[in-house]
């Protein structure tokens, strides 16, 4: 009986832990980031931004023509959702504070300028952000969500990826350049092991900019990329 316990408490926690995690980055036209995707145990998305902000929170609604398209904008979650009150910290004043069971804190007003009323936690997931001492170009974005390192390419990089997310996690991420052809530059080129390829102005008319190969929304080491 003590073994059960032990496994169902061990289980309990695996599931507490992997509650909050990062399920999907998500980019416009294949490239801009959008915000990051933290899903619940109840399987509620909530969006983050590369800065830290809560941008919205609630539950994706799937095509019916196309099983890998979901709409992008979030149907309204309808539990529970409490926000911080005016006895909380200055700069969690009036934020998110739970969806569901999940629980949102914030770096107080007491914190670095670079921290200060930034996410602190989403659930499990702590978050830390890269200093004014940084590159100009990374200095108050997102650098470790839990486990999974952020890096961004610097203000010294290429014009069509200068600024933009390098890697996440074990997952590099690479962009076509300002010397390739005007309508696939600043276009995903790779993400890990998946290479995307994109139409260009040599094709044929119409087809310019379009997914050539790869999938718009593509599971990666673990985390469901989406390109559109």
């Amino acid at each position: 009986m003590k073994k059960i316990s032990l496994s169902i408490l061990f289980l309990a926690m695996v599931i507490a832990v992997g509650a909050q995690q990062l399920a999907q980055v998500n980019f416009s036209g294949a490239t801009q980031f959008s915000y990051f995707s933290f899903i619940t145990d109840g399987n509620v998305l909530i969006r983050v931004s590369d800065d830290g902000r809560v941008l919205e929170w609630g539950t994706e609604e799937q095509s019916l023509r196309n099983s890998n398209y979901y709409s992008p904008k979030l149907q309204p979650y309808p539990g529970r959702v409490a926000f911080y009150g005016q006895e909380a910290d200055s700069a969690a004043r009036g934020k998110v504070k739970t969806i569901g069971s999940s629980e949102i804190t914030y770096y107080g007003a007491g914190s670095m300028p670079f921290k200060m009323g930034k996410i602190r936690s989403v659930g499990s997931q702590q978050f830390d952000y890269f200093s004014n001492f940084d590159n100009k170009a990374l200095q108050g974005k997102v650098k470790t969500m839990g486990m999974l390192q952020v890096d961004y390419y610097g203000a010294y990089e290429n014009e069509a990826f200068k600024g933009k997310i390098k890697l996440i996690g074990n997952s590099p991420i690479t962009y076509y350049s300002s010397f390739d052809d005007k309508l696939i530059k600043g276009k995903i080129k790779t993400i890990g092991g998946t290479t995307y390829s994109w139409y260009t102005s040599f094709d044929r008319p119409g087809y310019g900019g379009g997914l050539k190969s790869g999938q718009m929304r593509q599971a990666v080491n673990g985390i469901t990329y989406v390109l559109y």
